[in-house]
């Protein structure tokens, strides 16, 4: 993740640097067999997708909820994750070269699933309307081999696996640059109390810290889990 000192991710709004000037670097160094990003990052690739080249024919037979597995060989994959089955893939089914993974829930449309099945993407179901992060991980691990994940998310996705408990890195590139407007999506955001922080969950230890030019640094951290103290 990119990020200002105070922590928020609208990259677009910094007009005093290049924020993205290392961003594809440090992706190429970190080495994930995938890389997966939410619906509105993956938006931009699906909108510049070629159509299909003939309308899906409704056969009337509808489409089980079953994971679908168009290519296991892949170089690499890029998931999406898209709980609605919002997103129309039509013909494109790589990004630069990584096989197309569309991550969704059990109440997506038959139609979506057909459209997808006929422009040659994958898709694994985790979870009934909601998306469970741990049991997406484990189905790309186990339907394609991916081993090591790259989280490229918003901070929703990044909190909701943070808190799931499947997150052991951070790789962050902190820039100069201060956003500072309340209610900004920062590097890990979710819904909850107080109680439910996880400044008291997770333990971070910093394994590596390099000056980056323009002012950029980038921090590597281990996440470990914490067991909450025991109710008194």
């Amino acid at each position: 993740m990119t990020s200002s000192v105070d922590g928020r991710i609208k990259v677009r709004r910094w007009k005093t640097l290049d924020a993205d000037s290392h961003y594809e670097r440090v992706h190429g160094e970190l080495k994930g067999d995938a890389w997966m990003c939410g619906r509105v990052t993956m938006q931009g690739y699906a909108d510049s997708a070629d159509p299909l080249p003939e309308p899906v024919r409704d056969d009337g037979v509808p489409v089980p909820r079953t994971d679908h597995v168009a290519r296991r060989d892949a170089p690499g994959y890029a998931v999406a994750l898209d709980a609605r089955g919002r997103l129309d893939w039509g013909a494109r089914n790589t990004i630069e070269g990584d096989h197309v993974v569309v991550v969704l829930t059990e109440s997506v449309p038959d139609p979506h699933l057909r459209a997808l099945r006929a422009g040659g993407q994958s898709y694994l179901f985790a979870g009934e309307r909601t998306v469970d992060f741990a049991l997406a991980a484990t189905k790309l691990r186990t339907l394609f081999g991916i081993e090591r994940l790259l989280v490229e998310g918003g901070g929703h996705i990044n909190g909701s696996m943070l808190k799931a408990g499947i997150i052991d890195e951070l790789s962050l590139l902190l820039v100069p640059a201060v956003d500072g407007l309340t209610g900004t999506p920062a590097v890990f955001d979710f819904a909850g109390e107080e109680a439910d922080t996880m400044g008291s969950r997770r333990k971070l230890d910093l394994t590596a810290c390099e000056r980056l030019s323009d002012g950029v640094v980038w921090l590597r951290y281990r996440i470990t889990p914490v067991e909450p103290p025991a109710a008194g």
